[in-house]
């Protein structure tokens, strides 16, 4: 392997992450080109703002309705068949768009509702792939591995995607969709390579209901308080960075006279932090805690709300934007290792999919909370919420935080116990 190819993927992590990694890259090179071009077709079929509105809450919607059983499911079959199969699902949707964009018989109503079966898909999709890590990387590689998922996820989705999607748009509304395709069944392909299969975990106990399997991982996740803990964090700081994020586009533009091009610059901004993170993350891992790593991100997570309320200087908007890419690229990859690390292979698709649906509600509620504020006293109120909510928030989960980050498995907890009684009955027999 080439210098640069073991920077990217160190061989330790197998050939099977390997192909996971650019599967992963490529599925979000798609999702980043829908990422433009999807509002901008809708915008081009209908003025209505709650039509507009309603192609960005189905972005959100199926998560809601089906997350908690798409990882009850994951959690049942052969999971690289389920992303396959899913992937498939979205390519069949795509093209039948492409065929209605191309022979011009698409309208607003059809655009939404292949979003809608579309982010079904993507649902099955998302929450089994987030099982496979797990199952063929070593607890103590996961942390790097999260950190190259998440590289590509900034590099494809939000980098190089949405400018491409809009190109493409530009050129012909169905392009941009036809390449998207492309790229989810080459994710798909990729997928198929992986030479680890993983097997039904409960293949030889009785058969049970999905609800049954949902309500089980439910039931563990509340038993554990680590991990019970660490989709509390989420779902709560997700809520407060929501708020001020829904009207994002009206601070940069209105409060601090950005204009379309500066809102934008601010993405690009947080995206470049992220990317500067990825280079950073092996040396903090190996060097600090994740304890203080993770103090730290959600600390810095408070500082970002207040500096966001106090200036008004597009400038600066860009230097807390640049920040905040880097330390919340580190806090996810931090708690999604954690969370991988903790949550039996049986169990990781659901208790995976609980966090997901804590994150788009904590999204949903925050938005809803940020647009009223916003509405009623200005569009700083849902930074000041926003700084206000996470402080109480941090204050609250400092001490458990070194409880999150120092827990180990179930099983290793139970061998290392094991050990110690062996050890005790040797010194007794001594």
């Amino acid at each position: 392997m080439s210098w640069l190819g073991e920077r990217i993927a160190p061989a330790r992590l197998g050939r099977d992450f390997r192909w996971l990694m650019t599967a992963s890259w490529s599925s979000n090179l798609g999702d980043g080109i829908m990422l433009a071009a999807g509002p901008l077709l809708i915008a081009s079929m209908t003025s209505s703002p709650v039509l507009v509105a309603s192609g960005a809450m189905l972005q959100f919607l199926p998560w809601l309705l089906f997350g908690l059983h798409a990882g009850a499911i994951a959690d049942r079959f052969n999971r690289r068949r389920l992303v396959i199969g899913a992937n498939a699902v979205r390519v069949v949707l795509i093209l039948a768009l492409v065929v209605f964009l191309f022979t011009g018989t698409a309208n607003i109503w059809i655009v939404l509702a292949a979003a809608f079966l579309y982010g079904c898909a993507e649902v099955f999709a998302d929450t089994t792939s987030g099982t496979l890590l797990p199952m063929f990387v070593r607890k103590e590689d996961l942390g790097i591995a999260n950190s190259r998922l998440q590289a590509g996820f900034l590099v494809a989705n939000q980098f190089g995607g949405p400018p491409l999607g809009a190109f493409l748009f530009a050129i012909g509304s169905f392009w941009p969709f036809l390449l998207q395709a492309l790229c989810v069944a080459l994710a798909a392909i990729l997928v198929s390579r992986i030479a680890h299969t993983p097997i039904p975990p409960r293949e030889n106990t009785a058969p049970t209901s999905v609800h049954t399997d949902i309500a089980e991982g439910v039931r563990w996740l509340w038993r554990n308080p680590p991990v019970r803990m660490l989709v509390i964090i989420i779902l709560v700081f997700n809520v407060t960075w929501a708020a001020p994020w829904g009207v994002l586009v009206l601070y940069a533009t209105e409060h601090l006279g950005m204009g379309e091009v500066g809102y934008g610059a601010l993405t690009t901004a947080s995206a470049i932090g992220g990317l500067l993170a990825t280079g950073m993350f092996g040396w903090l891992e190996r060097h600090v805690s994740f304890a203080t790593l993770m103090r730290v991100c959600l600390a810095l997570e408070v500082v970002m709300h207040l500096a966001f309320a106090l200036t008004t200087s597009g400038v600066i908007a860009l230097v807390i934007m640049f920040g905040f890419g880097l330390y919340s690229f580190i806090w996810g990859a931090i708690s999604t290792t954690v969370r991988q690390r903790l949550v039996p292979h049986e169990l990781q698709g659901r208790i995976g999919a609980v966090n997901m649906v804590g994150v788009f509600g904590g999204m949903v509620i925050g938005q809803g909370i940020g647009g009223v504020l916003a509405q009623t006293w200005g569009l700083t109120a849902p930074w000041w919420f926003a700084f206000v909510g996470a402080a109480i928030t941090l204050v609250f989960v400092w001490r458990p935080i070194s409880q999150i980050a120092a827990a180990r498995p179930a099983e290793e907890t139970a061998q290392s116990d094991e050990d110690s009684s062996d050890g005790d009955s040797s010194d007794d027999a001594d």
